[in-house]
């Protein structure tokens, strides 16, 4: 049922793409999208997929626009193939029930022709697909998303232009881009790039030009075509046969060439085709900086594949070796009055136009083609259906129009993303686009939770509560593009420290146009902001990235919109510069990915809360996660987790004391009274409405204040929160009207339902877990109005990929033989390749000196790091926590080398684990394994004795280095929570 609701609202905002028409030559009309029902409102949506694949029919009066037909299930999948034709059948990695293998032997087995492409989500994902080389055959290509919408684009015009070439060179004149490269990896970046700026430039030649219509149509189907071989041979087949319309080439050097790799086979084929064709424009890439000198020997251009500007490299050599439209109002005689190049343009225009023109137009339909090829569905099928002879004069027509464009584009905005426009600022439903590109991790989450808020009817038996997102604008990240390249960025972190590329950042422009909008913005608004950093890998299901890169809460307060908006702008650059900090840069390095690959968002949020005198700061704030790693008691891991504060989410985040339920069960205590006492909140962070800002730069928490509870108390919002604890009774009174130690523990809210948070949680955890196929974890901030109670979800991550289970029988380990045994461990599967253990020395363990223990262990990651060792690193408390009391305050570059993460007690030292941080975030989602020792739960155990008798390799202060001269065996049983190390 909760499926079948999600799917319709999906096809409400699908069915702006659901448009197609016949030309005369190939083109795919329609595709079969196999994903999950998250993917494919980010495929659609995020990036206004049907703007991004088809943007060469904007601004044209074309009228064929593939249409994208969404499966979930492999029940799908057979319905329509049996229903419906299809052109070709794209599937992604991340489907239910059975694998992308499976489904497209079954999709063979229906349809035996019906070519199949295989999309990967990142490039992690390759590993598997060589894993089954002699399989993937079934698969037209595989191609890799690495979260950029513009490979789907490359997916159709690879294939249409696959189709279309040989008819197109001969009848007009086509010319053609030979691309040779048989990394998956590669070409997935090179085809979105080439088809880009093959776009990009005809649309420039257009404008250029000032063609009329039907020029305009000939120029863009016009467009150079790019064919690819895989082989040295399939390279000379197509060169032979389009030699006279070859444009350009570009080859890599390593790839088969008479059924075996020939690592000089871009060579020999430069030199084949140069031989015959010595002007022609050739590309020599290679990951080998020697084949440099070996293109420069040749008079060709060359590419290094490992180069951080690969990207930019490749548009270069686009843009130097290659060299749609308005609607244009006519009069009776077909002769132009003026034109309009934007949807805003086209409504203003049409006021003014005499009415002869009106009636032109409208007798030929051509209002409801151009609106229909610009993706205006709903306007254009609705002015389809009507004829000029339904209305009494051209002017009425006119009015018609305008009007109905009005109000559609109100109906369809609600709950989606929109172009920037002061008069939507207010409005509490929509998202403002203040740049293009893509939304990031971060906008691509908010943006699809807004969708499923439009529906009521999805929170029904919740009570009379208001669930929002805070008003957002995003910034997408074509923003960040130009900010880079337009000021010369893109190596600086090469050459600079990070403290002067954040100050030579805020001595840079942001693009005229985002500047003209931002102004704007902060005329209209007064209430403070979170400028969040979103990047592309952010939050994503393979990467966490989570706290890596900067976010920052600014009072927006100050009298002149000036310094405001110099706040603003000074947030923006400053989340900008965070890509290239030590933190974001040894976590690429980490994770094996290039800085080059990652393109920044902004997500700007005004932030949900209340004033309190000089501060600012929202009544509850939390995270919650619809799987419980650490599940206790009677708790089920399905059942999730909250963890909720007073203040500021970032309490939360960083790990500090918080108070945790069970959604499903909000009344029931997780801990007794006495530890609840030791582990309640203790203070809030609220946002500093007195402090005028000087330098964001200094740090992301300067605009913060700790507030104690005790003075919040005084503020009057402890009221639903708070209970009291009462020693003699040992247990605990709800409300502030008794003596006694306060204690956070939200018991007005959740035992007595004064707002209803564990209802709105749990329902929004089941529909967002449902949507995405695997489980997540949402922020949110709460406030407790009394006029107007709301719940706010400011954040959505995927929590964990899918994957198999690794299964350890408990009953068959032969606790004798293991050093560690824990029935609180995240992480799947054996481990067989570490030799080495990095512990705490239990004796030596000082609270007051964690700091410096985590001084320490950087020095040893750093020494493991150079010498390429992975370990296995056992402490006690909290890592990764920022309060230094809970655990060793380390970040993730001072542990980057651990493969395995034990978090342990003492007797004197018992801490809860790091679930809900930024850190602990990025560890699972690095499939590192993350381990809860509780010694003293009677089960759970470090055979300590077995450490000790090993000579140490070397020791710190506070830290002993264990090598082993044969690697040991570490087991991981995700679904049991079971795990182990062998001796």
């Amino acid at each position: 049922m909760l499926k079948e609701e999600l799917k319709s609202i999906f096809k409400i905002h699908k069915s702006d793409n659901e448009i197609y028409h016949d030309l005369a030559q190939y083109h795919v009309r329609e595709i079969l999208l196999v994903t999950s029902l998250y993917d494919a409102f980010i495929l659609e949506e995020e990036e206004k997929l049907n703007e991004k694949i088809f943007g060469e029919y904007y601004n044209l009066d074309l009228s064929n626009v593939p249409r994208i037909t969404n499966a979930s299930d492999e029940n799908e999948v057979e319905t329509f193939l049996k229903q419906k034709y299809f052109d070709f059948v794209i599937i992604t990695m991340r489907t239910q029930n059975m694998t992308p293998l499976e489904l497209a032997e079954m999709v063979k087995n229906i349809k035996p022709n019906l070519p199949v492409f295989l999309l990967l989500y990142d490039n992690s994902d390759i590993a598997f697909v060589n894993k089954m080389r002699d399989k993937i055959g079934i698969f037209e290509r595989v191609f890799v998303w690495n979260r950029d919408t513009k490979v789907f684009l490359a997916i159709v015009k690879y294939f249409e232009d696959k189709r279309n070439t040989e008819n197109d060179t001969k009848v007009g004149l086509v010319r053609v881009i030979l691309l040779v490269e048989n990394s998956i990896r590669y070409y997935s970046r090179y085809l979105p790039i080439l088809y880009n700026e093959i776009i990009k430039q005809t649309q420039r030649l257009i404008t250029r030009d000032n063609l009329d219509g039907m020029k305009k149509i000939l120029r863009m189907r016009a467009r150079p075509k790019v064919l690819m071989a895989f082989t040295y041979e399939e390279a000379i087949e197509i060169y032979e046969k389009y030699k006279e319309n070859l444009l350009c080439v570009i080859s890599d050097v390593r790839y088969p060439h008479g059924g075996s790799l020939d690592e000089e086979a871009g060579i020999k084929l430069l030199k084949q085709i140069k031989m015959k064709d010595p002007d022609l424009p050739f590309l020599l890439q290679s990951s080998e900086s020697g084949i440099a000198e070996i293109a420069a020997a040749n008079e060709v251009s060359f590419i290094n594949k490992n180069s951080d500007t690969l990207s930019e490299d490749l548009t270069d050599f686009v843009l130097n070796n290659l060299g749609f439209g308005d609607f244009i109002f006519r009069d009776r005689e077909g002769i132009e009055i003026s034109r309009a190049n934007s949807l805003e343009e086209f409504k203003s225009q049409l006021k003014n136009v005499p009415s002869q023109s009106v009636l032109y137009h409208g007798t030929r339909n051509h209002f409801s083609a151009w609106l229909m090829a610009r993706g205006e569905i709903q306007i254009a099928e609705n002015l389809e259906r009507l004829k000029v002879t339904d209305f009494p004069d051209a002017d009425a027509i006119r009015n018609h129009i305008i009007k109905l464009t009005k109000n559609i584009e109100t109906t369809v905005s609600r709950g989606g993303v929109v172009e920037y426009n002061k008069k939507f600022i207010d409005e509490d439903n929509m998202i403002l686009r203040l740049g293009n590109g893509s939304f990031g991790g971060k906008g691509r989450g908010i943006a699809f939770i807004n969708t499923l808020l439009q529906s009521k009817e999805l929170f029904r038996g919740i009570g009379d509560v208001s669930v929002n997102i805070p008003r957002t604008s995003i910034i997408g990240i074509d923003e960040f593009d130009k900010f880079i390249s337009g000021n010369s960025l893109s190596n600086i972190y090469r050459k600079y420290s990070y403290e002067e590329v954040k100050k030579i950042f805020l001595k840079k422009d942001l693009s005229d146009e985002l500047m003209f909008k931002l102004r704007s913005y902060v005329d209209k608004v007064k209430a403070p902001l979170a400028v969040r950093s979103s990047g592309m890998f952010e939050d994503s299901i393979s990467e966490s990235f989570s706290g890596i890169f900067q976010t920052f809460l600014i009072p927006n307060n100050h009298p002149s919109p000036i310094e405001r908006l110099k706040n603003l702008t000074d947030a923006i650059k400053l989340v900008y510069a965070s890509v290239y900090s030590s933190h974001s840069r040894s976590y690429f390095e980490a994770i094996n990915y290039r800085i080059d690959d990652e393109k920044m968002a902004v997500v700007i949020q005004e932030i949900a809360g209340n004033n309190f005198g000089d501060v600012f700061f929202p009544h509850i704030s939390g995270v919650a996660q619809s799987y419980n790693f650490y599940p206790i008691s009677r708790f089920k891991p399905e059942e999730g987790i909250c963890i909720a504060a007073v203040g500021l989410g970032k309490y939360v985040i960083d790990a500090e004391k918080a108070y945790r339920f069970c959604p499903k069960f909000p009344k029931v205590d997780i801990s007794d009274p006495e530890t609840a006492l030791r582990e309640s909140q203790s203070f809030l962070y609220a946002i500093d409405m007195s402090k005028q800002l000087s330098n964001l730069a200094e740090s992301e928490d300067i605009t913060l204040k700790r507030i104690d509870i005790a003075e919040a108390e005084k503020l009057g919002v402890l009221d639903d929160v708070v209970s009291v604890f009462d020693p003699q009774d040992n247990k605990l009174k709800v409300g502030l009207n008794f003596n006694g130690p306060r204690i956070i523990n939200f018991a007005g809210v959740l035992k007595y339902d004064s707002f209803p948070l564990a209802k709105v949680l749990s329902r929004l955890l089941e529909i967002i877990e449902s949507s995405m196929g695997l489980p997540v974890e949402i922020e949110f901030a709460v406030s407790l109005d009394e006029d107007k109670p709301c719940f706010y979800i400011l954040q959505l991550k995927p929590l964990i990929r899918s994957s198999e289970y690794y299964s350890v029988d408990a009953d068959e380990l032969n606790k004798e033989n293991l050093i560690l045994y824990t029935e609180r461990g995240m992480g799947n599967g054996k481990i067989d390749n570490l030799s080495d253990i990095i512990y705490a020395d239990q004796d030596l363990f000082n609270k007051a000196e964690t700091q410096q223990m985590a001084i320490e262990l950087e020095k040893l990651n750093e020494k493991m790091r150079k010498e390429g060792r992975n370990y296995v690193l056992i402490g006690p408390g909290r890592w990764g926590t920022r309060d230094r009391w809970l655990g060793i305050p380390v970040n993730w570059t001072q542990i980057s080398n651990a493969k395995i993460i034990v978090e342990t007690d003492l007797e004197d030292f018992r801490v809860d684990a790091s679930l809900g941080s930024h850190f602990f975030h990025n560890i699972t989602s690095m499939n590192i394994g993350y381990l809860t020792v509780h010694q003293t739960n009677g089960r759970d155990f470090i055979d300590w004795d077995y450490l000790k008798s090993i000579k140490p390799e070397n020791t710190t202060d506070h830290f002993v280095h264990l090598h082993f001269e044969k690697p040991f065996t570490i087991l991981m049983d995700g679904k049991k929570s079971l795990s182990v190390i062998l001796k």
